[in-house]
């Protein structure tokens, strides 16, 4: 039986599933080619982010007098990062033969948007759009934030014929609803989901140190819900997993949830490259064992199918599960 790890996720077609996500992972072409020799099915390049270079701006405005000369310098700033990130993207293109997504990190709809042209004349196969933000404002308006990812979809869609992947965080209400919406204005897949900055505190010196850099394998359990959830309404859009995909078995199970493909970060930084084909080897081993040939036949096989009665099956599991757990002590 000739088993092939051939999926289509944003309408790429991918020699595997695993997909490497924006980091330092994947910052330079010459770390891209490793990772496409590695069995890489495609890479997100890191990510280009809004918030930086207007810091940067911000941060050199005070040795500058004149509104004119602040407005010169914040373009003359954007033209350089935007011309170093379209290097990226035509360097890595030259040395890997698998699809490379560019990656804009961003928070406002029209800053980056006109972007999306340079980026597909640079040689992009794709664009991720991530729009990492903590909504804490108390005067914020219910349904703002989901709006705000529609309307930077809109503009980058009205700049590019490219693939646009939206990245999504996990502090939504109703990720269906959003993804539903995203898919009618042109969105070719969604990536659930990122994962935010996580805060500590150290008690000794009393000030805030980062917490874990890294995902852990719980994490995963989130992102297979909501797939399972989105993929039985919304199944005209391509899934990938993100958050948590640590062990082989996790892509296979991310499959059978609904997602076309993962994207993998923590657990290459913590294993190396070579992680890669313990995935793949795990996930061609159990095709084999299950009698599949292809990742189309057995994708989204445990998606949830009663929609209607996902929050009696929630419920119903949680009373079970804390009914059966018992305390020794």
């Amino acid at each position: 039986m000739a088993i092939s790890l051939k999926t289509r996720f944003a309408g790429l077609e991918l020699s595997n599933p695993v997909i490497i996500s924006s980091s330092g992972l994947t910052n330079s072409a010459e770390k891209n080619r490793k990772l496409c020799e590695a069995g890489a099915g495609a890479i997100v390049l890191k990510s280009l982010f809004e918030e930086q270079i207007l810091m940067e701006v911000d941060a050199m405005q005070d040795s500058v007098y004149y509104p004119e000369g602040t407005d010169y310098l914040r373009e003359s700033l954007k033209h350089h990062k935007l011309g170093e990130y379209l290097q990226l993207i035509a360097d890595s293109k030259e040395v890997c033969d698998v699809p490379i997504i560019a990656s804009i990190n961003c928070y406002s709809a029209n800053e980056w948007a006109h972007f999306a042209a340079e980026i597909e004349k640079a040689g992009a196969d794709a664009i991720e759009v991530n729009i990492l933000a903590l909504q804490s404002d108390v005067n914020y308006q219910y349904g703002e934030f989901e709006q705000r990812h529609i309307d930077i979809l809109r503009n980058v869609k009205a700049h590019t014929s490219l693939p646009v992947i939206m990245k999504l965080g996990m502090k939504l209400t109703n990720p269906v609803a959003l993804i539903a919406q995203l898919y009618a204005n042109g969105a070719a897949a969604v990536v659930l989901f990122n994962r935010m900055y996580q805060p500590d505190i150290d008690v000794e010196k009393m000030e805030h140190k980062s917490g874990k850099v890294f995902s852990s394998p719980e994490e995963l359990s989130r992102a297979l819900r909501w797939v399972g959830i989105a993929s039985s309404q919304v199944d005209k859009i391509d899934y990938a997993v993100s958050g948590g995909v640590h062990q082989p078995e996790d892509v296979v199970k991310a499959i059978l949830s609904g997602a076309a493909a993962v994207e993998v970060c923590s657990s290459i930084y913590m294993n190396t490259n070579r992680y890669i084909d313990e995935y793949l080897r795990f996930t061609s081993a159990w095709m084999g064992r299950k009698g599949f040939e292809k990742v189309s036949q057995f994708k989204g096989l445990l998606r949830v199918k009663d929609v209607k009665g996902v929050n009696t099956f929630e419920r119903t599991q949680f009373l079970k599960y804390f009914n059966e757990y018992k305390n020794e002590d």
